[in-house]
């Protein structure tokens, strides 16, 4: 549902930056393509992006496991306000406010944006056909941006009665609502729409069948 686009621009500035926050993996993917600098601690929201920290040469890396509220506090138990600013590499559209979580606690954040989430503007021919044909069981979302855009994909394609055999799996309690619905009001006939237990890949790929009857 997004095409990621690295934006060009100089090296990120980390003159009296303490540590770098990511929250997503193409954060640090962003990063890398921009500097061979690995010398700050990297934060990661959950253990994906820590791993892609971790392949990208980081050797400080810590994940919240969780989601951008998770984030803010592990940093806040980490660093310390007057140990200098925060880099959050993220994208141009972020989700939640981690600025200002980490704001309250008197800390300065400082975002910049390396890349962007480009939007789809159709269904794929493969995912068309599957979907016709009956041949999706579930679709699996990582973020209410991308459930938004493919169930109005969806609608735009004439679709929706196809999904009445298809389960919406999400990673939190927002992507799910993001996908229950088009723009806020017309409810999708999902066979059922659930939520991870905990916001994390692992916990997400839990509810898949075959991790449910302990395959």
């Amino acid at each position: 549902m997004l095409t990621m686009r690295w934006l060009d621009g100089p090296e990120p500035e980390l003159c009296g930056v303490q540590a770098l926050l990511f929250t997503s993996a193409n954060g640090v993917r962003a990063y890398a393509r921009r500097t061979t600098r690995r010398d700050r601690p990297a934060y990661a929201v959950g253990d994906a992006t820590a791993a892609a920290a971790s392949a990208a040469g980081f050797t400080r890396v810590e994940s919240a496991g969780g989601d951008v509220y998770a984030l803010a506090s592990l940093v806040a138990a980490r660093c310390v306000p007057d140990d200098g600013p925060l880099l959050h590499v993220a994208g141009t559209v972020v989700a939640g406010d981690l600025a200002g979580a980490l704001g309250s606690a008197g800390f300065t954040v400082r975002r910049e944006a390396l890349y962007e989430a480009v939007a789809a503007t159709s269904l794929g021919a493969d995912a068309v056909r599957a979907l016709s044909e009956g041949g999706v069981g579930g679709a699996l979302f990582f973020s209410p941006r991308t459930a938004r855009s493919f169930v109005r994909l969806l609608a735009e394609a004439g679709l929706d009665d196809h999904l009445r055999t298809v389960e919406a799996l999400c990673l939190s309690p927002a992507v799910a609502q993001a996908a229950r619905t088009l723009d806020g009001s017309r409810v999708m006939p999902w066979k059922d729409v659930r939520a991870a237990a905990r916001p994390e890949q692992d916990a997400l790929l839990a509810l898949l069948p075959d991790h449910r009857d302990g395959e």
